[in-house]
């Protein structure tokens, strides 16, 4: 029986990807653990590994598409002792792409050196149907052996827990799901009309290009279409914006002390080869302080749901690192007990792979909260947009001279302002200002995140 190899679910939010690369070609022979393909998602490019074994019969996306839905079918296998050229024939095929969307009116007469749009994405025709989801509507994800092992022995597929990547149902599990007797019958599928959960409302669109395109004038620009991390951008800030009520607290802290400090340690940093282990940065002092300021204020460490407040019991803070085409938000796990220094190459790494697009989802996706820094680029405050499932992002100004007033007389400080933007749902106006309270204390005393 051919083995159908679908587009895989590189993480829980991923809905397509592009299939950059195959590592194989049609006859090679595979086994579980092999590199096949490289699959680039809106924020990293993956390398994907065969979970079954079998010989390459056909592969049905070629290298470079863009748009590829998730479990849609892009390679076919050929198990062992089958006909390569039957397996090629009897597995599903991927349907032709939907045409070209046409260009707005008149676009072609405006926009003659516009970009041509990205190819559509293809809809899975043939390939292997998705795993059954769990009532609450999050889909399982499991390899196409497990699927197919699930429904042989009638194993509901959801209710089995996956060992592999990423929580990933795979064989082995399946196996002692059936020997231990608790797989269940897996259920029938609700009919279309049937009283399943109702769909989510579709997120409101911005405005068309030919409502947009006739504002100016012909020839006078090109249209780049939208790639997959801005659309992704896009669409969570929106969502977020819509769903999250916003609450902005401010404050200045001064920055002498902490420059001192920093001064001091890294001209104490040993060195190795002529290079100094760490180079402390103002930005990974201030990834410590909120990481210390979250753990002395634990009530703001924590995630709205619908059903529950999440508590979180680390600080995993996520910075927003600045890449081509948009930005992503690496994230400094469990901060709060990370020296500075740890920190300091941490991110160092972290930011060097955001760059080539080479994290892993893990170590972006997730943390309890986020930091922007635009202080580098001159900007003195800003208020930044919260990053759902966080319930708190700080937006970080430059530090610059400032005339204040100490003891009743003006004197010249560098101060920094700094905004916490909170989701009021589960972090109030005064919960808000105990934790950047606790911020500035850290920041204006930074011996103590030494201790």
């Amino acid at each position: 029986m051919p083995i159908n190899i679908t587009m895989p679910a590189l993480s829980p939010t991923m809905e397509e990807g592009n299939l950059s690369k195959w590592l194989v070609k049609e006859g090679d022979t595979v086994k579980s653990g092999d590199v096949i393909a490289e699959i680039e998602t809106d924020k990293a490019t993956m390398e994907v590994e065969a979970v079954d074994e079998g010989i390459v019969a056909k592969l049905v996306v070629a290298a470079g598409t863009e748009g590829v839905k998730v479990n849609s079918l892009i390679a076919i296998l050929a198990a062992e002792g089958e006909d390569v050229k039957a397996a090629a024939s009897g597995g599903g095929s991927a349907p032709a792409p939907a045409p070209a969307g046409s260009a707005p009116a008149g676009a072609k007469a405006e926009a003659p050196a516009a970009a041509p749009a990205p190819a559509a994405s293809p809809a899975p025709a043939a390939a292997q149907p998705a795993a059954s989801a769990p009532a609450s509507g999050n889909r399982t994800f499991s390899s196409p052996l497990a699927r197919r092992l699930a429904k042989e022995a009638g194993v509901d597929i959801a209710q089995v827990s996956g060992s592999g990547p990423h929580g990933r149902v795979v064989k082995s599990d399946i196996e002692k799901a059936v020997a231990s007797g608790t797989g269940k019958a897996a259920p029938a599928a609700a009919s279309a009309t049937g009283g399943g959960q109702a769909a989510p409302a579709a997120t409101p669109k911005g405005p068309s290009d030919e409502a947009t395109l006739k504002l100016f004038e012909a020839g006078s620009y090109e249209l780049v279409p939208h790639d997959g991390m801005r659309k992704t951008i896009a669409r969570r800030l929106t969502e977020s914006k819509q769903t999250v009520p916003h609450f902005y607290v401010s404050v200045d802290c001064e920055l002498d002390a902490l420059l001192a400090l920093r001064a001091q340690l890294n001209d104490a940093a040993p060195k190795k080869d002529d290079k100094p282990a760490y180079k402390l940065s103002v930005n990974d002092m201030v990834i410590k302080a909120m990481a210390l300021a979250l753990r002395d204020v634990p009530d703001a460490n924590v995630s709205w749901t619908d059903a529950n407040m999440v508590k979180h019991k680390h600080a995993d803070v996520g910075v927003a690192v600045s890449i081509p085409g948009g930005l992503i938000t690496p994230i400094v796990r469990q901060a709060e007990l990370k020296s500075l220094s740890a920190i300091s190459n941490e991110m160092k790494d972290l930011g060097k792979r955001a760059k080539e697009r080479k994290l892993k989802p893990e170590e972006y996706q997730g943390g309890t909260t986020s930091i922007s820094n635009m202080g580098m680029m001159g900007v003195s405050n800003f208020a930044a947009v919260i990053n759902p499932p966080h319930a708190t992002i700080l937006a970080v100004g430059a530090g610059q001279e400032r005339v204040i007033v100490k003891n009743k007389q003006m004197v010249i400080a560098n101060v920094m302002t700094v905004t916490l933007s909170t989701d009021h749902r589960a972090v109030d106006g005064a919960l808000g200002a105990e934790l950047l309270a606790a911020f500035k204390r850290y920041i204006e005393n930074p011996m103590g995140m030494l201790v």
